[in-house]
């Protein structure tokens, strides 16, 4: 029984990572959304990458780990693996915008893997530019803004 499980709990995050440049293949559902409690309020300002680290510790690090090198507990189980958000040569050529859409739409919206599920429906779109921010704090060498 307790195999059964973590085989389920690995295929349930198999389906919500993947690596972003692989072509897609097949629609994947978002992850379920959770209402917002109605206390919380929307965070304001500039993207802010310690909020993004936070965020993505609990979305992202499952599948990308925790410092974005792809080698999070459920990459093994993946093909294909998981995006090296700590691989400058790749990451600091990719807009803001693009890795805003990806995260909220999924890996399909532009043309990579079907195991990066869309997170837009239960991340808001401020929620998502600070986890941008703090991919840009992954990249060796530093992202340099043009």
């Amino acid at each position: 029984m307790r195999l059964r499980t973590t085989l389920w709990i690995v295929a349930a995050a198999a389906l919500a990572c993947g690596r972003s440049d692989e072509p897609a293949t097949a629609p994947v559902a978002p992850p379920a959304a959770a209402p917002a409690p109605a206390t919380a309020a929307a965070p304001t300002g500039p993207p802010d990458p310690a909020r993004g680290a936070e965020l993505y510790a609990a979305n992202c690090a499952t599948c990308h780990g925790p410092r974005g090198d792809g080698d999070g507990p459920a990459a093994a189980a993946l093909n294909p693996r998981p995006a090296k958000h700590s691989d400058g040569a790749v990451m600091n050529v990719l807009s803001d915008a693009f890795l805003f859409q990806v995260i909220q739409q999924g890996g399909p919206s532009v043309g990579k893997s079907v195991m990066m599920a869309p997170w837009g429906g239960t991340l808001s779109d401020a929620q998502i530019r600070d986890i941008v921010a703090f991919v840009r704090t992954l990249a060796t060498p530093p992202y340099s803004p043009r």
